[in-house]
């Protein structure tokens, strides 16, 4: 049975943009390779830590969706419980609900993006002018 899950990782601030786009081409190829589908990449940047972790106060946070057997999930897991690089991550699965939610998310950031944005400095000086 084929289930949809959602993993989060954050990976050590040391790393150079060429080395964390090469741990996340490492997992995204792990799980195509066992069988599943890359549904979603997101990469959300470097980003505070609430917490120190390994005496590091910022990371790399990456999120992935994919699709794949539950079973695959602990092979997954085993491989981020290897990689140094790697401070913390979470894997989730999915519900019908969560889907739809990830879905309708999607939509509305490559919505946002698609939109040029209008300049408010220039809306401003057109209402004066009009005044």
């Amino acid at each position: 049975m084929i289930k949809q899950y959602e993993t989060v990782f954050i990976a050590t601030p040391v790393l150079s943009d060429a080395q964390m786009k090469e741990a996340v081409a490492k997992y995204t190829q792990f799980i195509t390779a066992n069988g599943g589908e890359i549904v979603y990449e997101e990469d959300w940047g470097l980003k505070q830590l609430a917490y120190p972790i390994q005496h590091k106060t910022s990371g790399f946070y990456h999120l992935i969706e994919f699709k794949a057997s539950p079973e695959f999930v602990a092979s997954l897991e085993t491989q981020y419980h290897r990689d140094e690089r790697i401070l913390r991550f979470l894997t989730v699965a999915l519900d019908k609900d969560a889907v739809a939610y990830a879905e309708h998310r999607r939509a509305k950031r490559t919505a946002t993006t698609a939109e040029p944005k209008a300049e408010p400095a220039a809306e401003t000086a057109e209402t004066k002018e009009e005044e």
